[in-house]
Order: structure tokens, then C-alpha cells, then sequence
């Protein structure tokens, strides 16, 4: 099995990385290999399905032309700065450049401990390995910019968190593993010097443009900022909950990471927690917006001696690009909750009908996803009002909405046919529920079955398309079904 690395992260001083390699595991089998993601990275999905790729993917084997690597970052969590971090249960085994010039990271996650595990293990439990599988792929195949799985095996080992559970690895593809902590690493150090050199690689890696730019590092922030504003834009718009959104967990490529303790919302609340350890909100899902400011605003501070000589100056540059991103994400927001509601050319006062939407749902319990995705065929006939309605505890609050939306709808340029079209573009039927991730986990872990496995990432893969056949997968959860609380890896 050939792998083309091109390992540009590990070329940097040793002081941005430890090198050792993974751990081996007892006994490593395949659960699955993404064949797609696999022949989009130039590799042979057969190779990585043989015997010696198992070994590759769990760590036994390091393959010709890799440097692994553990990438050293620090971050705030939940609000509290910790001066290193780095990857505790990862190595980067290196990177590939596709056949279209994109760099991407190949990285096992639950690879053994490294020096920056804090006396954990270094190993991932089966179910945090699966859900970040389907989660991943599931945000990919929504178009929002994510880290992708391009496997998972399990060890034939077992963790132990609160039980001992079999133990798992997974492959993870992305842009880069930079994150704002990684700049946060440097700056807490005082290493200017080191602050520059991962600026300039990120430059030269995701955002090219800012090369040219007066201020390349003032470019830097700004594309970032932007980046980040629309990310966090097109999380909500399909009601994603990141759940630990620490700086740690913010890539400055713009590409979601990290799926632990995340959940997509069923019945809608703008402060709707899942995370186990997210005991105040902070990361709630109307709080995200906020929290995507206040990341950007630490990674400003790494950049400040960067921005100007004067450290005045400095701020004042970093002002000004970080007063873009409130605009920026309510210009996102706003103009995909109108497609949502079927208004191709917005107008003042659309942002009130939405929120008076919004705040009904709220109010009734109203599921987030399927509200919007049968106000679709609302839009086209107002006999499937009554599938709408149906979804509010109290569907006496739908109908007394509906009257201005008809009325703004028929202001809108749109035939009912592509109005219809577009908002079915911007409202999936199937999203990765909790129950049924759990439900997916559950047979894995407890029989080894791994069916309901393949089967959810099939309909996940079209999230767009009717799938009448798998309607089931459309519903929210029957209320024994309701996961309340969603959980770490860790």
C-alpha cells in the first residue's frame, strides 16, 4: 500500500510537534473504509481494506513516507486558559495532496498516549468513534465544511471510562488540525517567532490570498473571521449544537472539528444544550454566534504583535476586522432562514415574520428540521399546512402565522414550483437524530452489529432526497426515545 505524503506540518521546528509513533493494538479489525474520500485522497479503498492497511489505520504499521506526529496546542475551555494541550490520543501520520492541489491531514484518533495526554490513555471508545463517523460524514453530505472519517477498525482491546468498552481508532481527513489554541500554544510563550512561522503556514496552506495583502497577518484574521462567521451560519441553519466550542476546537481552515458531545436539535429552543458537561449553556445553540466571537477575538490577541509595531495600532487593526463578523454571520443567517421560508429576494421586514416563526416553534416544541422541510410543501399547497401544524403542541400558534407568510409569498417573484425547490435545497429531511446514533452504537457496542451502522450513513448520504423507504429515519423521537444528554469522548 502507497500513500503520496507530503508532510509540510512536520517540516516546522520541533517546538510545534513531538514525534512518535502510534501504539500498537492487540488485535485490529476493519468496521469500515470510506471508499469515496478514499479515491478523492489518490488511495486504493482495496489497499486500506487489505491486511497491512488495517495495520496502517490502527496504528501497527507506519507506512513509507509518513512522519507522525503529535501537534501541540493550547486552548480555553469553557471560558478557562490552559497553556498546553495538544493531540493526548492522535497522531498525524501525514499529508496527502489530492489530485485538484488540496492538502489534507491523515490522522488516527484513539492512536495511543503521546506526551501531551495528561496521564490519559490515549485510546477511543467504539461509540465516540462511530458517532464521530457518521456526524462527519453526515455534515459533509449537508455541504458544511467538516472534518471527514476516512475509516474506523476496532483494537480488540477495551478502554475504561465509567465501564470498560471495546476500544476503536479512527482516520480522520482534514484541511489542517490548526486550531486558534495552536496559535494560543506560541503566544502564551512569548514566542513571537513561532506565532509568525504558523501564521505564514497557514497563509501559504488555506487562505493564499492574504499573501498579497498589505497586511498579509490583518488578511490572515480576516479571512478567518469570515470563515468562522459562515461556518457558524450553516451549523444553525440545519439546528447543529457544536457543544464544546472551546479554541481548542476552532480550526482557523474554517472546517467543523471535533464531534463529542454534539447533537442536532429536535424540537427547537434557541438555548438547547446536549453536552453532559455543559452544565451553563455557554455553548448552547443560540449562543454560538457569540462564543465563535469570542474565540476569534483570543486568536486576535496571538496576532496582535504581528498586526502592528505599535501595539495601539495593533488593537485598532484587530477592532476593526473583528467588527466584521457580527455582519457577516447575520448576513448568512438571515438570508438562508429566508430561503428556508421560501423568499428568493428578502426584504425589510422578513428577519420579524422568521423570528415570529422561530419563536412559535420554540414555544410549541416544534421540530426544527421538519418544520421547515414540510413548510416546503406548504409553500406549494396549502393542504400540506396540516403536516406543519400537526408538529406544534399547539397548532392553533402555526395558523395564526400563516396568514402573513401567504401574504409575503405572494410578493416573491418565485413560481410555487421552484420556491418549493429551493427551500427543499435548504432544509435536509434526514439529519443523524440522537436516538438513531444511539441506536446505531448501542448494536455495535453490545452485539457487534453493524448493520444499523452502514444503514444510517447510507440514508445520511442524501439528506436532501425523499428516501421514502426510509421515512422512519425522518422522525423525531418517540418521547422514550429522547436523548437528553450527549457525551465526551474522553
Amino acid at each position: 500500500m502507497r500513500i503520496p505524503f507530503d508532510n509540510s506540518y512536520a517540516r516546522l521546528p520541533d517546538r510545534f510537534h513531538a514525534r512518535l509513533p502510534p501504539t500498537p493494538v492487540k488485535a485490529p479489525k476493519l468496521i469500515r473504509v470510506n471508499e469515496a474520500l478514499a479515491r478523492d485522497l489518490g488511495l486504493d479503498p482495496a489497499a486500506l481494506a487489505a491486511p497491512e492497511g488495517v495495520e496502517v489505520l490502527a496504528g501497527n504499521r507506519v507506512p513509507e513516507g509518513a512522519e507522525p506526529i503529535a501537534q501541540a496546542y493550547a486552548g480555553h475551555q469553557f471560558g478557562g486558559f490552559v497553556p498546553q494541550l495538544g493531540d493526548g490520543r492522535a497522531i498525524l501520520l501525514g499529508e496527502v495532496v489530492t489530485r485538484d492541489g488540496r492538502r489534507r491531514d491523515i490522522q488516527l484518533k484513539g492512536s495511543g498516549p503521546t506526551p501531551f495526554s495528561r496521564r490519559g490513555d490515549g485510546r477511543a471508545a467504539l461509540g465516540p468513534v462511530l458517532r464521530e463517523y457518521v456526524v462527519s460524514e453526515a455534515m459533509h453530505a449537508l455541504g458544511i465544511p467538516t472534518t471527514r472519517a476516512l475509516a474506523a477498525v476496532t483494537t480488540g482491546e477495551y478502554v475504561f471510562r465509567e465501564d470498560a468498552l471495546p476500544g476503536a481508532v479512527l482516520t480522520r481527513v482534514a484541511a489542517s488540525h490548526i486550531r486558534v489554541g495552536t496559535f494560543q500554544f506560541f503566544a502564551a510563550r512569548q514566542d513571537v517567532d513561532g506565532v509568525r512561522i504558523l501564521a505564514d503556514h497557514v497563509i501559504e496552506r488555506h487562505h493564499k490570498a492574504a499573501r498579497d495583502a498589505e497586511n498579509p497577518y490583518r488578511a490572515l484574521l480576516e479571512a478567518v473571521v469570515a470563515a468562522q462567521a459562515e461556518l457558524v451560519a450553516r451549523w444553525m441553519l440545519v439546528g447543529f449544537i457544536h457543544g464544546v466550542m472551546n479554541t481548542d476546537n476552532m480550526t482557523v481552515s474554517g472546517e467543523t472539528i471535533d464531534f463529542g458531545p454534539c447533537a442536532f436539535m429536535d424540537a427547537f429552543h434557541p438555548m438547547q444544550v446536549y453536552s453532559s458537561i455543559d452544565h451553563g449553556g455557554r455553548y448552547a445553540f443560540g449562543n454560538q454566534p457569540r462564543i465563535a466571537m469570542w474565540n476569534l477575538t483570543r486568536l486576535a490577541e496571538t496576532l496582535l504583535p504581528l498586526l502592528a509595531e505599535d501595539q495601539d495600532a495593533a488593537i485598532a487593526e484587530a477592532q476593526e476586522v473583528l467588527a466584521g463578523f457580527a455582519p457577516r454571520f447575520e448576513a448568512a443567517w438571515q438570508s438562508g432562514l429566508a430561503r428556508k421560508i421560501g423568499l428568493a429576494a428578502p426584504r425589510e421586514g422578513d428577519v420579524a415574520l422568521i423570528e415570529d416563526l422561530m419563536q412559535r416553534m420554540a414555544d410549541n416544541e416544534a421540530d426544527f428540521t421538519l418544520t421547515f422541510r414540510r413548510l416546503a410543501d406548504a409553500a406549494l399547497s396549502p393542504r400540506a399546512e396540516k403536516d406543519v401544524r400537526a408538529l406544534f403542541r399547539d397548532p392553533a400558534a402555526f395558523d395564526a402565522w400563516t396568514p402573513g407568510w401567504r401574504a409575503r409569498l405572494a410578493d416573491d417573484p418565485d413560481t410555487p414550483e421552484a420556491r418549493r425547490a429551493m427551500m427543499r435545497e435548504a432544509s435536509p429531511a434526514f439529519i443523524p437524530r440522537n436516538h438513531q446514533v444511539e441506536r446505531v452504537i448501542k448494536a455495535a457496542v453490545e452485539n457487534d452489529d453493524y448493520a444499523p451502522f452502514e444503514a444510517l450513513l447510507g440514508v445520511l448520504s442524501r439528506p436532501f432526497d425523499d428516501q421514502p423507504e426510509a421515512a422512519d429515519y425522518a422522525l423525531p423521537p418517540q418521547p422514550q426515545e429522547r436523548v437528553l444528554a450527549t457525551f465526551c469522548g474522553t
